[in-house]
């Protein structure tokens, strides 16, 4: 049985396409809206990560204003760690135990 299984291809993934910095932004959104429906977000956190996101936001537009349109490799790889810290401060929220008085 190891002899044919030796033989048989090796199975891969398909290659994936990379998340836009714009799917990103909409993945959060719905998470910070998801954590506003289910209470696991209050009020002060929520306005927090807006904030910081309107923030990331107005800088993602004036990096593409002054590049035609376009993000450069180095201000992606700044926007990437920015939406990473983003994402770990909504996971922290999500998950502190406080939650919205409903």
């Amino acid at each position: 049985i190891s002899a044919v299984l030796m033989t048989l291809p090796a199975q891969t993934a398909p290659p994936t396409k990379p998340v836009t910095v714009n799917q990103r932004r909409e993945n959060q959104q719905d998470r910070i809206a998801q954590g506003v429906k289910s209470g696991q977000l209050t009020a002060k956190e929520t306005a927090g990560r807006e904030n910081q996101e309107a923030k990331l936001n107005q800088e993602i537009h004036a990096d593409r204003a002054a590049n035609g349109g376009k993000l450069t490799a180095p201000e992606k790889t700044q926007v990437n760690s920015q939406q990473n810290q983003m994402s770990r401060k909504i996971y922290r929220d999500k998950h502190n135990g406080k939650t919205q008085n409903n």
